[in-house]
């Protein structure tokens, strides 16, 4: 099985799970997300002329409402068999960019077919702009691993929603007041 296959299984799987009760989300293969977002000039009334770039992503998951308004809110990469030193960095410099669009975006790794191996320590140290990595036996998640891997995705979604609100509503009078964060570390 190549690895667009495996990152497509896991995909139909996704959307065959409720991911959330509050929310209407799609999960996406290939999505072109914004990475940059230059400003190339400035026309004659000082307006700036901008230039956006993408990446192609293996999976996403976007948030859609019903007025037409969308969030990507968790990217996911996804190797089969093996990660190089290379991989990690590359993949943690393109988590890096795309969280500089869209700041409340959560990013992870998700490797397939890995046997009893697990997690390689070059993820931890090259992958500092991930928020997750998960690994999985084979291509084929058992019960236990998926529920593990949805669980994952919906708590990554609730901090996507938080760190959104924390971003982007800090001036509303009735907004949540928080005066902790805290980015904890878990291991399963």
């Amino acid at each position: 099985m190549s690895e667009s296959d495996w990152v497509e299984l896991m995909a139909r799987r996704l959307r065959a799970a409720t991911l959330s009760r509050n929310g209407r989300f799609i999960v996406e293969t290939g999505l072109r997300l914004a990475y940059g977002h230059e400003i190339s000039e400035y026309d004659n009334g000082d307006q700036p002329v901008t230039r956006r770039t993408f990446f192609e992503t293996d999976l996403a998951i976007v948030e859609h409402t019903r007025d037409g308004t969308s969030w990507p809110r968790v990217v996911v990469e996804g190797k089969i068999r093996t990660v190089s030193t290379h991989d990690a960095i590359t993949y943690s410099a393109k988590a890096g960019a795309h969280r500089a669009v869209h700041p409340y975006l959560r990013y992870g790794m998700m490797l397939g077919k890995r046997g009893n191996f697990p997690l390689p320590g070059r993820l931890y140290s090259h992958g500092a702009n991930f928020d997750f990595m998960i690994s999985f036996r084979g291509f084929r998640p058992n019960a236990v691993e998926f529920n593990r891997f949805i669980r994952l995705i919906r708590h990554e979604i609730q901090a996507s929603r938080t760190l959104q609100s924390i971003l982007f509503e800090s001036r509303k009078r009735n907004r949540d007041r928080y005066t902790v964060l805290h980015r904890k570390l878990e291991v399963w």
